[in-house]
């Protein structure tokens, strides 16, 4: 079950010269958008940092020029160290980065433009990198959420605002990229990462779309329908390359007017939207003829369900969940479930009788969408590949 490291292992060893940029290549560099290079990656465009120098500082908190670690010693501290080691999103990170670091392919890759804005009182988490590749164009690639439940909670406002701040924050990097950058651009991101490069993309102005050469969307959400007729975005279309893995949630949320490739996946369900079990045959993924049955049922149950309540309906629902969640002082969606902040919820939920009528009212709207979809969980058939 080969994937992005073995693509490494395998063809690292060749520039961009001797093999062309693929949707390998772009989920990498998607991927280094959640790496923290806060500190070490240049906010400015016009300076730079060598991926090995940012690399070595990252992995070890080493200064530049240090040797990079084998990859089975990312994230080791190491004695002398200037800075403590970074903490990463997934453990996969680190070891991805090391692996660049010494990467014929990428080790002379060049960071600049590295924002990462975090506000809970605008309900906004955006990051952006912007990497230049040696005899290749710049690639733009922005972050997916962050696992805080502000981050969370801006997802969730996709449903009924028609931008949210890191959509705008993506727009206005993206011109920025531009104006620096006179040269065809490639944009991608993964989850909320590729949405923000698809909306970006969109709302450029005429010039800028027409120097951007293609956009990824990783596995990443649509928009409601304000968006599907925008001429923008229809100019945009042909140019974006959306992958999915066959049991996708999060890439089939909301509306895409652009087709999607499926692609395989060594996890199941929602654990597919991890890009480290996307398997990768050549320069490319493994390709799969269609979607699972359960995902189908779980897109056209949530999408039935979100077209049943208007945008004031949208709003209340958001804000009376995310109010709840946030009485048990929590700011880590995984910390969600543990079992002290469940009885706080519950408490919660007894003492305030607004919160509880919303939520259980759009639970049973919820449930009967399941009941009307056509396709059940389990069915042994699959979908054709579209929209």
């Amino acid at each position: 079950m080969p994937n992005v490291f073995d693509y490494l292992a395998w063809r690292g060893d060749l520039t961009f010269a001797q093999s062309p940029f693929n949707e390998a290549d772009s989920l990498i560099l998607c991927r280094l958008a959640y790496i923290p290079f806060d500190g070490i990656a240049p906010a400015s465009f016009v300076q730079t940092i060598p991926l090995a120098d940012a690399a070595a500082r990252c992995l070890h908190g080493a200064p530049p020029q240090s040797a990079i670690p084998l990859p089975a010693e990312a994230g080791a501290p190491q004695e002398g160290s200037a800075e403590p080691p970074r903490r990463f999103r997934l453990a996969d990170d680190a070891r991805l980065l090391a692996v660049l670091a010494t990467s014929r392919r990428f080790c002379n890759a060049r960071l600049s433009g590295y924002v990462n804005l975090f506000d809970p009182a605008a309900e906004k988490q955006f990051s952006a990198l912007t990497i230049l590749l040696e005899g290749e164009l710049p690639y733009v690639a922005f972050r997916g959420t962050d696992g805080t439940l502000v981050g969370w909670k801006e997802d969730f406002n996709m449903a009924f605002q028609e931008a949210v701040p890191a959509q705008l924050l993506a727009q206005d990097y993206v011109r920025e990229v531009a104006a620096e950058y006179v040269m065809p651009l490639r944009l991608g991101g993964h989850s909320k990462g590729g949405n923000l490069a698809v909306f970006a993309a969109a709302r450029s102005t005429p010039d800028i779309q027409q120097r951007i050469l293609e956009v990824y969307n990783n596995d990443g959400p649509g928009f409601t329908d304000y968006l599907m007729g925008d001429p923008g975005y229809l100019a945009m279309v042909p140019r974006i390359k959306t992958y999915v893995p066959q049991s996708s949630v999060i890439g089939m949320l909301l509306e895409h007017e652009e087709p999607y490739t499926i692609i395989k996946s060594n996890q199941v369900s929602v654990l597919q939207h991890d890009p480290y079990s996307w398997e990768v045959m050549g320069p490319n993924f493994v390709p799969m003829q269609s979607i699972t049955a359960d995902s189908q049922f779980v897109n056209q149950t949530i999408k039935a369900w979100i077209a049943s309540m208007d945008t004031q309906e949208r709003n209340r629902l958001v804000d009376a969940l995310f109010g709840l969640l946030g009485t048990g002082g929590i700011d880590k969606a995984l910390d969600i479930f543990h079992p002290r902040n469940i009885r706080t919820y519950i408490k919660t939920l007894g003492n305030d009788p607004e919160t509880r009528q919303i939520l259980s009212a759009e639970f049973q709207n919820l449930m009967e969408a399941a009941k009307r979809t056509r396709i059940q969980p389990g069915d042994a058939k699959t979908l054709p590949e579209g929209k």
